[in-house]
């Protein structure tokens, strides 16, 4: 005879929210591939989702004395770090609002800021593309935390590498099949960053301005599923808090 689950249970609602979800990050990691390749092949010739190359070139830069050149940098690395700010400072007063997840405010704002990145002419300092998505990649990356309990990245792939690495090990040395499926989620993120950034890069050169737009695309499936939770499924769980939050 099935047992009926708990009142609690019921309260308690599904182990995972769907802003969460594996799906929803490896989404995000596609978009994130694309938003490296963007600025890398259109603007600039820069990463602009993580901090580790600016920071060292400003030290090469001022290594060399060349102090304005070095000081620049100080430009990308703030916006990284107000995006951090943003991201952690405006969930709680978001969330007395009760609509919507912050989650999903900041992917809406995060498709309005590529969308309007599609119209500036590529003959404006690249720059201003530049700072504007590492304020939305710190935002992404500081608000996505965990993928059903697993600690994640989506805008760069340093840690994925290394946890494939990790489960590689494991398998080897000791047969462990837990090791063998986190792996395969991380290979999953990897694929997806990588194949995000591929087919970016074979957009840019039909349409090098617009081509910011196909990260319009996975970022839409995200924003659809996280406004369906949000309104429907997961209403009566606007107080629970996603994983690494």
């Amino acid at each position: 005879m099935d047992q009926k689950e708990s009142p609690a249970a019921q309260l308690q609602g599904p182990k995972y929210l769907a802003c969460e979800s594996r799906i929803i990050y490896l989404l995000l990691m596609i978009a994130g591939g694309m938003m490296g390749a963007y600025t890398y092949n259109v603007r600039g010739g820069v990463f602009c989702n993580a901090q580790t190359a600016n920071i060292v070139m400003m030290a090469v830069a001022l290594g060399n004395s060349e102090w304005r050149a070095g000081l620049y940098y100080l430009i990308p690395i703030s916006a990284y770090c107000l995006g951090a700010f943003v991201s952690e400072a405006l969930p709680s007063p978001v969330k007395r609002r009760g609509l919507l997840r912050w989650d999903t405010y900041l992917i809406a704002f995060e498709m309005l800021v590529l969308l309007a990145i599609g119209f500036l002419p590529l003959s404006l300092p690249h720059q201003i593309v530049q700072v504007s998505v590492n304020f939305i990649a710190s935002m992404q990356y500081n608000t996505f935390r965990q993928a059903e309990g697993t600690p994640m990245a989506t805008t760069f792939c340093t840690n994925h590498v290394r946890q494939v690495g990790i489960a590689l090990a494991k398998i080897v040395r000791k047969g462990d099949m837990a090791a063998r499926s986190r792996g395969s989620v991380h290979l999953r993120m990897l694929v997806g960053f990588l194949l995000g950034g591929t087919a970016m890069t074979v957009l840019c050169r039909f349409f090098p301005r617009q081509a910011v737009w196909l990260t319009l695309i996975p970022l839409g499936v995200v924003l659809y599923q996280l406004i369906y939770a949000d309104l429907g499924a997961e209403h009566e769980l606007f107080d629970r808090k996603p994983g690494g939050h």
